[in-house]
């Protein structure tokens, strides 16, 4: 169920096109839909380092279900600690944006989500699933599925903090021998979770092996609010193998937009009509990075914004198949002018079709 009845999952693989009930919103809460017009929901997954907020500004201008935000460790959010409250910035205008959180002590999930409630997050979503050590270590992220009592505290807390839904964002369990995301999604949905995204992998896994979406059925079988499939989704093609081995209501992609900020409203489109095209061509495609690389200028200041552009410029000359000499003269130069006068040339190889 979870898609206002509809399974929409079914519905799209067998016909080819989006139920009507469930063609115009995704329900995660008695009292939000998020609406998508006409499009299938493909949502932008949290990434440290990533998803800040002129990357999220630029995936949801293009079109994006949802856009979440680096996570942001709850402690550390609500005492001002360096950083922290800058990942959690929204941009004016983004309809659809969550903030993500982390952490192992109920008083500081419960401020930290009251915080980014009051800073217009339309969706708070709780992090289990980081299999960074340092998060591990500390009690937080995939920890908690060693923990299941525990995580349902920190869940309770956040949901009885706020009025905005609240989503958990997990995995398939902590190692091979401990797959528990069904039963913490049921416990999950007992206590107010909204909506679920899986990772198809166990925590032991990191990013490594093979993704295991159909896993994720399983979850879905044992809920009745929406779950997001989530892991090694990079176009339409493994979206739609995601989707069918999933049984989700939905999906989450993570890397595959690096450099590709237009791949969700890409995905979402092709599911409806596959002769879309959403890629920009190479003019156009020149003025987003351009737009982007200001964007971050303007948001972290020159010299900050200098380093933290460099990754993204990665990225994109990776699309584009930028000669190796040009990209490091572009990488290394530190006059923005110079970056910019550099794009077109760097970039003159881009193919849109």
């Amino acid at each position: 169920m979870g898609l206002n009845g509809e399974n929409l999952c079914t519905d799209v693989l067998l016909t080819g096109k989006l139920p009507i009930i469930s063609r115009h919103m995704l329900r995660v809460s008695k009292n939000l839909l998020i609406n998508f017009g006409t499009s299938f929901p493909v949502l932008l997954a949290p990434m440290a380092g990533i998803t800040d907020m002129p990357f999220r500004k630029l995936v949801a201008r293009f079109g994006a279900g949802l856009v979440v935000s680096e996570m942001i460790a709850s402690k550390d959010m609500v005492l001002g600690r360096l950083g922290s409250r800058e990942k959690a910035k929204l941009a004016y205008g983004i309809e659809h944006s969550a903030v993500q959180l982390a952490g192992r002590e109920t008083h500081w999930m419960a401020e930290a989500a009251r915080m980014a409630e009051a800073n217009g997050a339309k969706l708070i979503d709780i992090n289990m699933g980081c299999p960074a050590k340092k998060v591990v270590s500390g009690y937080s992220g995939s920890a908690l599925l060693k923990d299941l009592d525990h995580a349902l505290d920190l869940i309770d807390a956040v949901v009885n903090a706020v009025k905005v839904p609240v989503s958990l964002k997990t995995r398939l369990g902590w190692d091979d021998r401990l797959h528990n995301a069904s039963d913490l999604a049921r416990r999950a949905e007992d206590s107010g979770i909204a909506m679920i995204t899986i990772h198809g992998r166990t925590r032991c896994q990191f990013y490594k092996g093979k993704v295991n979406w159909a896993a994720i059925s399983k979850v879905k079988k044992a809920v009745n609010i929406p779950v997001v499939a989530n892991g090694d989704i990079v176009d339409f093609t493994t979206a739609k193998e995601a989707l069918r081995q999933s049984r989700g209501d939905g999906i989450m992609v993570g890397r595959g937009a690096c450099g590709k900020p237009w791949l969700l409203a890409e995905i979402s489109k092709k599911f409806k009509d596959m002769t879309a095209n959403n890629v920009p061509d190479n003019s156009e495609f020149c003025r987003i990075v351009a737009e982007h690389y200001e964007d971050i200028l303007q948001f972290y200041g020159k010299d900050l914004g200098l380093r933290l552009a460099r990754k993204h410029l990665g990225w994109y000359m990776n699309v584009c198949h930028t000669p190796l000499e040009l990209r490091q003269t572009i990488l290394r130069a530190e006059s923005p002018a110079k970056v910019l006068a550099s794009l077109p040339i760097a970039f003159e190889r881009w193919n849109s079709e």
